[in-house]
């Protein structure tokens, strides 16, 4: 235990999150089961142990971050641990990847059933399933993602703003005068394309090559959190990775299921499966037309962030299908995005119509007042015209 109280001691002190996520403030911390899922590289570590910071300090041994990666537990169990962390005088136990542990969530039981004093929170891949496959734990966690940085949280970081979010609501009704609350303090667009770059995953910040960096992220995606999470076989590992690398190169458009399985060389329900896999990976984003969801047949498949676009296949990033990404991203926390019937149309939430353009582009379309239009090379906006950077204020 006191091996496990020094690790924790010396990470805490050495965390210094660049910024502070919303999520801190959006979690009832009164709860005595929490589940944070995210996507590898998005921040979870750092974030439990920035939580460790606030609420307790370095040395207090009320709180205690472990992880599952350590050998120790191939022998102990969770439930075996945190009785031996309640009986000394622990309130708060932080998991790290707890999906590493077998018969975790049985574990996770065991501790709300025999240490009602004690609290923990637990980080998992956005893979997991935490309540539909884990019956034991229903109606008891509190589960919440953790996404990567809004385009809000890069500009706050690259410019040492404390800019607020704010709902999609109060942007759509107010966007003229928030733009002019941001725009005598920062200058947007300077940092918009740095973001669609690189601007998701916090990684960016350390002193590696950033595009490297990702990749090794995607693969450990696949390899650990696809296949040990959903249990499938590592022979299949393989036409995982590469139906992830055919939907990134035909960009963003509607599937050919018949024409993915031929290529990967299985059949179109297994396509379809892994298709829905990679989404709860965070790798992809799965749009369907109105009305509909899986397992129907999406009208559009999208990388996740563009970020991903850059990683896997640089030479073909499609300058309209970056800036609907963005957008789509930017909506995919609190919002349902579905599929229009024409092409380059989204309905958010079922009523609202969003066309995302180029403001420098020349039209002659007129300006359609059931529409709202988000427009990318453009700092200000007006009436139903908002520039697609204010979007990501949303979180």
């Amino acid at each position: 235990m006191e091996a496990f109280f020094r690790t924790h001691s010396y990470l805490v002190e050495h965390t210094n999150a660049p910024v502070r996520r919303v999520l801190m403030d959006e979690i009832n911390w009164n709860d005595r089961l929490i589940g944070i899922k995210g996507t590898r590289g998005v921040g979870k570590t750092t974030f439990l142990l920035q939580y460790a910071k606030e609420k307790f300090g370095i040395n207090d041994r009320q709180c205690l971050y472990i992880n599952m990666n350590n050998f120790y537990f191939q022998e102990k169990g969770i439930a075996d641990f945190a009785g031996d962390f309640a009986s000394k005088g622990g309130k708060v136990l932080l998991i790290d990847q707890v999906f590493k542990q077998p018969n975790w969530s049985m574990e996770l039981r065991r501790c709300y059933d025999n240490y009602p004093e004690l609290k923990i929170v637990f980080t998992g891949s956005s893979v997991m399933r935490l309540k539909e496959e884990n019956p034991e734990l229903n109606n008891i966690v509190k589960s919440y993602n953790l996404r990567g940085f809004s385009f809000r949280e890069f500009l706050n970081l690259m410019t040492g703003n404390h800019f607020k979010p704010y709902t999609l609501e109060e942007i759509l009704q107010d966007h003229e005068h928030i733009i002019k609350q941001i725009l005598p303090y920062a200058s947007p667009q300077k940092y918009f394309m740095d973001y669609v770059h690189h601007g998701f995953y916090p990684f960016f910040l350390e002193h590696r090559n950033f595009a490297e960096n990702l990749l090794k992220t995607m693969n450990m995606t696949t390899e650990v959190d696809i296949l040990l999470i959903k249990q499938i076989e590592l022979k299949y590992l393989s036409k995982i990775k590469k139906l992830l690398y055919l939907l990134a190169v035909d960009g963003s458009k509607s599937p050919n299921i018949s024409t993915l399985a031929d290529e990967i060389q299985t059949s179109r329900a297994t396509v379809m499966n892994y298709i829905k896999y990679l989404a709860d990976a965070r790798l992809i984003n799965i749009i369907y037309p109105l009305g509909q969801e899986f397992p129907k047949k999406p009208s559009k498949i999208m990388m996740h962030n563009s970020n991903l676009m850059y990683a896997i296949y640089p030479s073909k990033t499609d300058k309209q299908d970056l800036m609907e990404t963005v957008f789509v991203n930017s909506m995919w926390k609190d919002h349902h995005v579905s599929q229009a019937s024409q092409e380059h149309y989204f309905v958010i939430d079922g009523t609202k119509k969003f066309k995302i353009c180029d403001a420098q582009a020349t039209t002659k379309s007129r300006n359609n007042p059931d529409i709202i239009y988000a427009r990318y090379n453009t700092e200000v906006g007006k009436n139903n015209q908002i520039p697609l950077w204010l979007l990501g204020f949303l979180y």
